[in-house]
C-alpha cells in the first residue's frame, strides 16, 4: 500500500479501537487508516439491547430516561431510532399500498422541531425549525395507518399527502377531513371523481373562562356543518373523529409529541424517523382494543389483533423484533 499524500512505501502500524487497520509512510511519517478495514456499522449495540431502547421509546420514554435506565448513550440510541425510522417509512410505502378500503378520516397533527415558528421566524432560522405538522390518514374500521407526511401546513403539503393517500389505497371509498382549505384542490387533483370526499367545519367560540385552567382549551364548538366537495358522502359516516383519537395514541406514544416538556425534536430528520416508527410499530405490533379477529377457527379463543391484520396485510401480531427483521430485508 502507498501513502495517499507523498505516494511513499507504508508499513503496518497497528490497529485502532474499531479494529482498523493503520499504516505510516516511510518517507513522511504520515499514519492513515486501511478504508478496506473499516467496520460497516460502528455501533458496538447488541440487537436485544436495541431492540429494547426501541421499545422503550414506542412505550412514551424520553431518549435520556431511556439513557439512563439502559445505560446506552443517548446518541446510540438516537442513531438506532433515525436508522429503524427510516427504513419503517420505506416499509410502509411498499406494504400499505392499493389496500382496500370503505372509510377514510385524515387530520394535522402539530409539533415543532428547535423552537415554535414564531420563534423561528424571529431568529431567521430556515425551514427545518419551527411547526411540523404530521397528517395523518386512518381506516374508520380497521384502524388503520395507511399514509402521514411531516411538512409545514401548506399547500404543496397537502398535495404531498394526498398523493400518498392515493398510492396507499384502492378503489371508490369516503373521505372526510377537517374544514383546512386547501384539501379542497389537493384531494380532487389527486383523486378526481374517482371518491366520495365531505369536510367537516366546526366553528368555536371564544371561552367565558380565563386564566391558566382555560388556556390550553379549546373553544367550545357552537357549530357544525358539512361540506360536500367530491361524489355523494353520506352524512352520518362524515367525521374526524377517529383521526383525532389518533392524534391522542401519537401524543402518548411519541415522547417528543408531549406537550409543555422540553422533550421535542431537535432536527427535523429525528422527528420525522420517531413517527415512522411508532406508525410501523402501531400497525403491525401494537394490538388495538376495538379490533377482535374474527377469522380463527370454531372452538378457539377470540382474540385482539392490530390494525394490519383486520386489513389483511399480516396474519399475526408482531414483535418488534420481528419489524426490525422485516424493515431490514
Amino acid at each position: 500500500m502507498f501513502c495517499p499524500l507523498c505516494e511513499g512505501a507504508t508499513r503496518r502500524f497497528g490497529k485502532n479501537r474499531n479494529g482498523s487497520q493503520r499504516h505510516r509512510c516511510d518517507s513522511c511519517e504520515k499514519t492513515f487508516t486501511d478504508a478496506g478495514t473499516r467496520p460497516v456499522d460502528r455501533r458496538c449495540l447488541e440487537s436485544s439491547k436495541a431492540e429494547l431502547c426501541l421499545r422503550m421509546l414506542l412505550e412514551g420514554n424520553s431518549i435520556r430516561s431511556t439513557e439512563r435506565l439502559t445505560d446506552v448513550h443517548r446518541d446510540t440510541i438516537i442513531a438506532a431510532m433515525v436508522e429503524a425510522g427510516e427504513k419503517c417509512e420505506a416499509f410502509l410505502t411498499r406494504t400499505v399500498r392499493a389496500v382496500e378500503v370503505k372509510d377514510v378520516q385524515a387530520d394535522e397533527i402539530w409539533g415543532f422541531v428547535g423552537c415554535k415558528q414564531k420563534t423561528a421566524e424571529r431568529e431567521g432560522y430556515d425551514d427545518s425549525m419551527g411547526d411540523a405538522w404530521c397528517y395523518v390518514a386512518v381506516e374508520r374500521d380497521t384502524k388503520l395507518v395507511l399514509a402521514f407526511h411531516v411538512d409545514k401546513r401548506t399547500v404543496w403539503a397537502t398535495t404531498m399527502f394526498a398523493a400518498k393517500l392515493g398510492e396507499a389505497t384502492n378503489g371508490r371509498f369516503q373521505l372526510s377531513t377537517d374544514g383546512f382549505r386547501p384539501y379542497r384542490t389537493a384531494v380532487p387533483l389527486v383523486f378526481g371523481n374517482t371518491i366520495d370526499f365531505a369536510q367537516i367545519v366546526k366553528t368555536y367560540g371564544n371561552s367565558p373562562e380565563v386564566g391558566t385552567a382555560s388556556r390550553y382549551s379549546p373553544g367550545e364548538v357552537t357549530a357544525v356543518h358539512t361540506v360536500v366537495i367530491i361524489g355523494n358522502p353520506d352524512d352520518d359516516r362524515v367525521s374526524t373523529s377517529h383521526a383525532e383519537r389518533q392524534n391522542l395514541s401519537i401524543r402518548m406514544g411519541v415522547r417528543r409529541m408531549t406537550r409543555l416538556t422540553n422533550a421535542h425534536s431537535k432536527k427535523w430528520e429525528n422527528h420525522k424517523a420517531a413517527l415512522a416508527l411508532w406508525f410501523a410499530y402501531y400497525n403491525f405490533c401494537r394490538v388495538h382494543t376495538t379490533l377482535t379477529d374474527y377469522t380463527r377457527a370454531e372452538g378457539e379463543p377470540k382474540r385482539k389483533t392490530t390494525p394490519a391484520m383486520a386489513s389483511g396485510l399480516t396474519d399475526h401480531v408482531w414483535s418488534v423484533a420481528e419489524l426490525l427483521q422485516k424493515i431490514g430485508e
